[in-house]
């Protein structure tokens, strides 16, 4: 098994608070909102925090039928957020899991910076194509920035 690893950064006029709470605590809630097309519906088991398995379920006619992920850490204090893809579309034969840490802290112009980093761990010798991870972390700024688009129309959501 080898890993390989990516850390993304990105930053936005929003303080950590209103976008950690907007696109991780109620995620599931927001985003099917927001992102119809990309995102059919999240459910839930367990209370949202740590040990609890989220599945997303994708429109019809998309490449996968859903993905699930298992929360390992969620905590609002620090705006921290880990999570394990264990299930779904999103794991190929040839990987065994994928893991995404998330953290959001305060810049300097009282917005933020969101830092990813997603850790591949796949079966044998097979080689990730950077084609894919590509694909997803698109897809991933895409909910990134419709949450923010929307904070920043509705200012008084998530304050």
């Amino acid at each position: 098994m080898a890993v390989t690893t990516f850390t993304e950064e990105n930053t936005s006029p929003l303080p950590p608070k209103r976008i950690f709470k907007a696109s991780i605590v109620d995620s599931h809630n927001l985003i099917p909102k927001l992102m119809p097309q990309a995102i059919k519906s999240i459910e839930v088991q367990g209370d949202g925090g740590a040990g609890s398995i989220k599945t997303i379920n994708f429109p019809d006619d998309g490449n996968f039928k859903s993905i699930k992920y298992r929360v390992d850490e969620l905590n609002e204090d620090t705006y921290t957020y880990k999570y394990t893809l264990i299930e779904g579309g999103g794991l190929v034969d040839n990987l065994e899991k994928i893991t995404y840490d998330v953290k959001f802290e305060q810049s300097t112009d009282g917005g933020s910076i969101s830092k990813v980093t997603s850790s591949y761990y796949t079966v044998g010798d097979f080689k990730l194509k950077e084609e894919e991870i590509k694909a997803g972390k698109e897809k991933v700024l895409a909910m990134f920035k419709a949450v923010e688009a929307y904070l920043l129309q509705n200012p008084e959501a998530y304050a």
